[in-house]
């Protein structure tokens, strides 16, 4: 069963704001609380595209799933609100996300929604409304800590864990939120949904990048960017030209079908230039990472990440959302955070999120995490990279 949302005072007395996307989750959310006796106000965000999305499979807050959230609210007797927030999921997220890409990064937009739309606008939404909490439908788990705040942890049904898309929730938004399926498993959840009656009890998941429904990323960046996508070489790591591409958003790191070029061997994609418009291929091995620079990093551990002793500290670290934690060391060096990989990891990618954990364990605790800047492949890659790029300069002053 779902973990309590260890509030004070009876539930009638306590309001409680549902961010309901329409899908099955959110819903069994809303009338779960809705039978414990909560007062419940249920709340959908318009976030894109509303009229193409209307009879897409897949979409998330847009379309049929905002039809959905509408009739699961009127059919368990909650008040609902669909708020249009389409200028800033645009602002926020998805212009942000073809930015990233233009720069030759891999970027992760649901951390960036939950960031700045979900956990921040519709979280001042719901004290507005005076709600005493903002309950989500996601798969993580949040328990009481000895020092009065509140823990991020992974869900028990690790198959469903949504804690790396959620690693950039800030102290204070995580002591207000509450995660009541993080309990559950999603066959349970489902069960639950049918004997709530609910309608959406057999609705397909959504997609996890909910505005890009082909899948095709390049397709959305060049439609919201077409000035931006030019042209380039395919360089080999030892200098070679080996061909053209026609933009680098075409392309992602690690990727190994579909380069467009071949010389006889396995080839991947080890960099993405977007200075000089070039994609850098290379042998697996040229993938190896080991270190990896962040930005805008989000601790919620114990204490301030400035208190990280010189020496670091051992953690686990994800740098996939479908990877287990693996071992890995935290240094803070002039105020940047570093993550060093212990076994390494093949395939890593600026715009992607590092997200800490205290253990490898199903019960992790989330200790934060922060987009990846830069990382430090191989010696011999990193070798290459620089005689790449130092060569490329010199080639163009002569």
């Amino acid at each position: 069963m779902p973990n309590s949302l260890d509030l004070p005072g009876r539930p009638e007395d306590t309001r409680v704001v549902v961010a309901m996307s329409g899908g099955v989750d959110s819903s069994v959310v809303a009338g779960l609380l809705k039978r414990e006796g909560y007062d419940v106000v249920g709340v959908t965000l318009q976030l894109y595209d509303h009229g193409e999305a209307t009879h897409r499979k897949g979409a998330c807050c847009a379309g049929q799933d905002i039809h959905d959230a509408r009739r699961v609210a009127e059919a368990i007797g909650i008040p609902h609100y669909v708020l249009d927030y389409e200028q800033r999921f645009r602002e926020a997220v998805i212009d942000r996300f073809a930015e990233s890409y233009l720069h030759g990064e891999t970027p992760v937009p649901c951390v960036s929604c939950n960031q700045t739309v979900k956990f921040s606008d519709l979280l001042d939404t719901a004290k507005t409304l005076g709600a005493d909490a903002l309950a989500t439908g996601h798969y993580v788990r949040s328990a009481a800590l000895p020092n009065g705040h509140r823990g991020l942890y992974r869900p028990v049904d690790l198959d469903r864990d949504q804690s790396y898309f959620l690693y950039a929730t800030t102290q204070e938004q995580l002591d207000f939120l509450r995660f009541p399926l993080g309990g559950m498993t999603k066959p349970e959840t489902r069960e639950l949904a049918r004997t709530l009656g609910l309608m959406v009890a057999e609705k397909h998941d959504s997609q996890d990048i909910c505005f890009v429904p082909s899948g095709r990323y390049a397709e959305v960046i060049e439609r919201l960017k077409p000035d931006s996508v030019e042209p380039g070489d395919i360089v080999h790591v030892d200098g070679r030209v080996l061909g053209r591409h026609d933009g680098i958003i075409r392309y992602t790191i690690g990727q190994r079908r579909g380069i467009g070029v071949s010389v006889g061997e396995p080839l991947y994609v080890v960099h993405l230039d977007a200075d000089r418009r070039r994609v850098v291929v290379g042998p697996r091995e040229a993938l190896m990472t080991r270190r990896l620079h962040l930005r805008a990093v989000n601790w919620i551990g114990d204490g301030p990440l400035s208190a990280v002793p010189e020496a670091g500290i051992e953690l686990w670290a994800k740098v996939r959302s479908t990877r287990p934690p693996q071992p890995a060391l935290l240094t803070v060096e002039a105020g940047e955070a570093i993550v060093e990989l212990i076994d390494g990891e093949h395939g890593v990618a600026p715009g992607q999120a590092a997200v800490f954990y205290d253990s490898p364990e199903t019960h992790a605790r989330v200790l934060g995490g922060g987009t990846i800047a830069r990382v430090e492949r191989s010696l011999e890659a990193e070798r290459a990279l620089r005689h790449l790029e130092t060569g490329s300069t010199a080639a163009a002053a002569e």
